[in-house]
C-alpha cells in the first residue's frame, strides 16, 4: 500500500494560516462524514486572508486523509508556493475556485461538491423551488451556471464570475452545487442547507401529490428571521464549534 508523505507545517506557518488549515481540513472530513465527497473529485478551497494564496486540497487523496498539514497552497494563478510540496493539484477544480476567489475578496471559502440531489436538482428548468424551510435560505442568495463540459477552460471563468454575482448559493446545471462562505463555517452551512434543500425537493416530488409553494414574501424575509434566531452572527459562525468538536471525536488526526 502506498504511504502518504508526512508532513507537519505547524510550526513553520503563521498562526492565522494554521488555524484555516485545521478548519479546512475539518470541512473536508465533515463532507465525507455527511457522504458528499465524490472518490478524489470536488474540492474546497480557503483563500488566506491578507493575500492571494488559497489553500486547496492535493489530487489524489481522499477526503478522510486530508490533514491540515497536507493542504496544498497555490497563488492565484493555480502555481504551488512550496517548491517542495510532494503534492499536485487538480486543474479542473482550480478553474471554478480561482474564478470566484478573484472575484469574491471579502469571501474565505468556496465548496463544491457533485452530490446526487444537487446534479438532479440543478439538472431539472425550473432548479430549487421554494418547497421547505431549508430551500428558503438558499433561494435568498440563489445563482444558476449552464453547464460547459470540464472546467478546464479560461473562458468560462467571467461567465461563472457573472453568474455568481454577489450570491452565495449556486446550483452548476448538469454539474453539482458551489456555496460561498465569509468563514469556512458559513459555506459549509451553506451547503449543508442546499443539500438538505434539495433532498427534500426530490422526496415532494416523488410523491406525485401537488406540491405547496411558499411565497416569495417569506423568501424575502427569511435573511432578517435568521438575523434574529443567530443573534446577529451567521449560522456557520454558531454551528462551526459543535462541527469542529465532532470532527475531533471522530478522528483528532485532521489537525495534524
Amino acid at each position: 500500500m502506498q504511504q502518504l508523505p508526512k508532513l507537519d507545517l505547524k510550526n513553520k506557518v503563521s498562526t492565522q494560516e494554521w488555524q484555516l488549515r485545521v478548519d479546512l481540513a475539518a470541512c473536508y472530513r465533515l463532507v465525507q462524514m455527511h457522504g458528499w465527497d465524490d472518490l478524489i473529485h470536488t474540492h474546497i478551497s480557503a483563500r488566506i486572508p491578507g493575500t492571494e494564496h488559497i489553500l486547496i486540497n492535493a489530487f489524489g487523496l481522499a477526503f478522510e486523509e486530508i490533514t491540515a498539514s497536507n493542504l496544498v497552497k497555490i497563488d492565484i494563478d493555480g502555481n504551488i508556493i512550496d517548491k517542495d510540496c510532494p503534492f499536485e493539484i487538480n486543474p479542473a477544480g482550480f478553474t471554478i475556485h480561482s474564478a470566484v476567489h478573484q472575484v469574491r475578496h471579502d469571501d474565505i471559502c468556496a465548496l463544491h461538491i457533485h452530490t446526487n440531489e444537487t446534479i438532479a436538482v440543478a439538472s431539472v428548468k425550473e432548479g430549487l423551488l421554494p418547497l421547505s424551510q431549508y430551500s428558503m435560505f438558499a433561494l435568498a442568495s440563489m445563482s444558476y451556471h449552464d453547464y460547459e463540459g470540464l472546467a478546464v477552460n479560461d473562458d468560462e471563468k467571467l461567465r461563472l464570475q457573472n453568474d455568481l454575482g454577489d450570491k452565495n448559493f449556486m446550483l452548476l446545471r448538469n454539474h453539482g452545487a458551489l456555496t460561498m462562505g465569509k468563514t469556512i463555517g458559513d459555506a459549509f452551512m451553506h451547503m449543508y442547507d442546499l443539500t438538505r434543500a434539495c433532498q427534500i425537493q426530490l422526496h415532494v416530488m416523488a410523491t406525485g401529490m401537488p406540491p405547496i409553494y411558499a411565497p416569495q414574501s417569506i423568501i424575502d424575509g427569511i435573511k432578517a428571521q435568521a438575523n434574529i434566531v443567530h443573534h446577529g452572527e451567521t449560522g456557520g459562525q454558531k454551528a462551526w464549534p459543535a462541527m469542529l468538536r465532532r470532527v475531533y471525536r471522530a478522528d483528532p488526526t485532521f489537525a495534524e
